[in-house]
């Protein structure tokens, strides 16, 4: 008897389910990297667009370089930060790192 005609067969039917188990866990990756890594990022990125559009002159800031200063004009996109008596600094609005201390809550 010639055995070598069923085996192709029986090769075809197993890789099947792996084929569908090899699709169900990247899926399960792709839901993992969503929740774990998409998901926090987009959610600090909306944080972080609140916070720069809530500034406002009299605001203590601290910029991504780690320069700290006291707002003293807010503009379209631009912010102008003092730093000492007589200096003022231009920055992107975009280095704001976090306020701390609105001008309010004196």
């Amino acid at each position: 008897m010639n055995y070598h005609l069923f085996v192709p067969l029986a090769a075809a039917e197993q890789q099947a389910p792996s084929s569908v188990w090899f699709f169900v866990q990247l899926l399960a990756l792709g839901v993992v990297f969503y929740f774990l890594l998409i998901r926090p990022q987009q959610k600090q990125a909306k944080e972080k667009a609140a916070l720069i559009a809530a500034v406002k002159t009299g605001d203590k800031v601290v910029m991504s370089s780690g320069i700290h200063g006291i707002v003293a004009n807010v503009k379209e996109s631009t912010v102008l930060v003092k730093v000492a008596d007589n200096v003022k600094l231009e920055f992107d609005k975009g280095a704001i790192a976090a306020v701390v201390k609105a001008s309010s809550e004196s």
